[in-house]
């Protein structure tokens, strides 16, 4: 992966960890309003990333105080029809949803419009306390999109996604978190020791159980009873020709910690 390329994107591998990469959205003289350029280059990193199997944990965040103010409207757009421009964006959504690593939205400031379902797009969302959130497309005359309208209800509730999509207002950090939209808050001065915490408990879980057990839980929301124990079971007999259920059941005897590497099958 390049790493130097920028157009509005930066990529940096954890120092102290090469399994973790964050994504910072970087047009902070914008609060990050997502341009033509870098919806193209976040599509690019999370297909790339996908088939890096050595990272486990992605980090999506904002640079200069702020996650990121949705897409920028005054971006020039490629000279096509609405609707492809639509699906190009969605193609990202869809990319970050599916991506087979932990992603982890680190907030701070701004999360609005597409910026919020970024966010929420990602498997799991830590927020400063000066963050704020606001699903406003209808305010700048827009609906909802970005995926918002399938997670928002799922997060939250029907009435209470559409009373800030209906509304478009800003809420702050601590609403945001008792309605579900946040995982963990953190005073802002904390933030990066919040995230760098729940990587920590993260990197503990067997990577291939934990890529499984996000998909049964996304596909899960769309499925019967049935379906879902059908995929559970498959997924473990996946799970059960690990080498990391072997190591499991090798640390649980000798009364150790278990230590994953994600190898598949067992050797």
């Amino acid at each position: 992966m390049d790493l130097t390329a920028d157009d509005g994107v930066l990529v940096a591998v954890r120092d102290t960890d090469p399994a973790v990469v964050t994504i910072t959205l970087n047009r902070p003289e914008r609060k990050n309003a997502v341009s033509w350029p870098m919806w193209q280059r976040l599509l690019a990193i999370f297909r790339e990333l996908a088939l890096d199997p050595g990272i486990r944990i992605v980090v999506l965040t904002g640079a200069g105080g702020d996650f990121c103010s949705g897409a920028d409207l005054a971006s020039p757009a490629p000279a096509v029809h609405p609707l492809i421009q639509m699906d190009e964006i969605n193609n990202v959504v869809l990319a970050l949803h599916r991506l087979p690593k932990i992603t982890v939205a680190r907030v701070d400031g701004a999360a609005v419009g597409a910026g919020l379902n970024l966010a929420l797009a990602c498997d799991l969302v830590v927020a400063s306390d000066r963050s704020r959130f606001a699903e406003i497309f209808v305010r700048r005359g827009l609906s909802i999109d970005c995926g918002g309208s399938w997670i928002l209800p799922r997060l939250v509730g029907l009435h209470r996604a559409k009373e800030l999509c209906l509304t478009g207002d800003i809420i702050d950090a601590s609403e945001a978190a008792r309605i579900g939209l946040v995982n963990r808050l953190s005073p802002a001065e904390g933030l990066d020791e919040a995230v760098t915490e729940l990587i920590s408990r993260l990197s503990q879980g067997a990577p291939l159980a934990q890529l499984l057990t996000k998909r049964l839980l996304n596909e899960g929301l769309q499925s019967t009873l049935e379906e879902a124990v059908n995929h559970e079971a498959m997924a473990q007999v996946d799970n059960l020709g690990s080498a990391d259920a072997a190591e499991a059941r090798d640390a649980f005897r000798q009364r150790r910690p278990a230590s994953f590497t994600g190898a598949w099958p067992a050797r």
